[in-house]
C-alpha cells in the first residue's frame, strides 16, 4: 500500500483528483478523515495543507506526494522529484506599484519585499547580489505594498487579474511552477513496484491528453503527400474505402500542432477530416 500526500483543497486538490480519476483509481474524499483508501488500486490519499506535504513525504509519514513546485522549492526537503504532472501551473514573480519606473533587478536594492516565499526570494537577491529586506507574510501579499507595509511583492502569479486588482505589475519571473510527483528516499521494493504501476497509469493519461486520433478520406492518389506532414506515432493507418480511388487514413497528432497540420492536409486533398479526444494512450 502506497500513501499519497495530497493537498485537501483547491485547484491543485482538484487538478490531482481529476488525474487519478481518469487512471481509473477511484477515492472518495471523507469529511469525517482525512486518510482515505482508495477502491481498486492499493493506494490511500492523505489529505494536507500544500505546505505540510514536502517534510511528511521526506519524513516517509506519506511515500509520496503531490504538490506545487513552488512549495518544493520553498520547503528544501529531501524528496525526489518522481514526475512533472503538468498541471496546475503558475509563476512565484516580483511584482511592483504600477506607478513605478522599473530599471532591473537593481531596482530591488534596499527596497522591502514581502513574501509567503523568502528562501526562494533570498536565493533570487543572493543570485544577483541584491541587498533587500524580506517581510514574511502569511496571506495577502498582494495588498502589503498599498498599505505601505512593503515596496514590492514576491509571489505566485497565475492570470495577473490579482496584481491588476491591486494596482500592481509584475516585472520578474523567478520560477516556472507545475504540480510535481515527489517520493519519500529509499522506498521499498514492494512500494517501488506499485509506484510503477502509477506511473505507467499516469503516464498513459497524460500522453492522451496531449494527442488527437484523427480519421479522414484521401484520394489514392495523394497519399504521399498526405502522409508526409503527418508526424504520427509511427507510421498512419491506411485502409480501402468502397470507392476504390478513395482510402481512410488514421493517425495522432500532438494537440499543440494540430490545427497547422490540418490546414496542410486540406489543401493536399483530405477530406471529411474527423477528430476525436483519446482516454489513454500506451506506448
Amino acid at each position: 500500500m502506497l500513501r499519497i500526500a495530497v493537498q485537501s483543497k483547491g485547484r491543485l486538490y482538484e487538478d490531482t483528483m481529476a488525474l487519478l480519476a481518469e487512471a481509473d483509481i477511484k477515492v472518495r474524499k471523507s469529511e469525517r478523515s482525512l486518510l482515505v483508501r482508495a477502491n481498486d488500486f492499493p493506494i490511500e490519499i492523505l489529505y494536507l495543507r500544500d505546505d505540510d506535504i514536502p517534510q511528511t513525504v521526506a519524513s516517509g509519514v506519506a511515500d509520496l506526494g503531490i504538490v506545487g513546485e513552488n512549495e518544493y522549492l520553498e520547503r528544501g526537503e529531501n524528496a525526489e522529484i518522481i514526475k512533472r504532472l503538468d498541471f496546475s501551473k503558475c509563476r512565484l514573480s516580483l511584482a511592483i506599484p504600477k506607478a513605478a519606473e522599473y530599471t532591473g533587478p537593481k531596482w530591488f536594492e534596499g527596497k522591502t519585499i514581502a513574501t509567503s516565499y523568502p528562501n526562494i526570494l533570498k536565493k533570487f537577491l543572493d543570485e544577483n547580489n541584491i541587498s533587500a529586506n524580506i517581510h514574511v507574510i502569511t496571506g495577502s501579499v498582494e495588498i502589503a505594498p498599498g498599505i505601505s507595509l512593503a515596496d514590492a511583492i514576491f509571489d505566485i502569479v497565475s492570470s495577473g487579474s490579482t496584481l491588476i486588482t491591486n494596482n500592481l505589475k509584475e516585472v520578474e519571473i523567478v520560477v516556472k511552477s507545475e504540480a510535481l510527483l515527489i517520493a519519500t528516499p529509499n522506498l521499498s521494493n514492494d512500494k517501488k513496484e506499485i509506484l510503477n504501476d502509477l506511473l505507467f497509469r499516469l503516464h498513459a493519461v497524460m500522453e492522451a491528453d496531449h494527442k488527437k486520433y484523427v480519421m479522414m478520406n484521401a484520394p489514392i492518389d495523394k497519399i504521399d503527400d498526405i502522409v508526409s506532414v503527418l508526424p504520427g506515432i509511427k507510421s498512419p493507418t491506411i485502409m480501402p474505402l468502397a470507392d476504390k480511388k478513395w482510402c481512410s487514413i488514421h493517425t495522432v497528432l500532438e494537440r499543440k500542432s494540430f490545427w497547422d497540420i490540418i490546414g496542410q492536409l486540406k489543401e493536399r486533398g483530405a477530406q471529411g477530416i474527423l477528430v476525436l479526444p483519446i482516454e489513454k494512450m500506451v506506448l
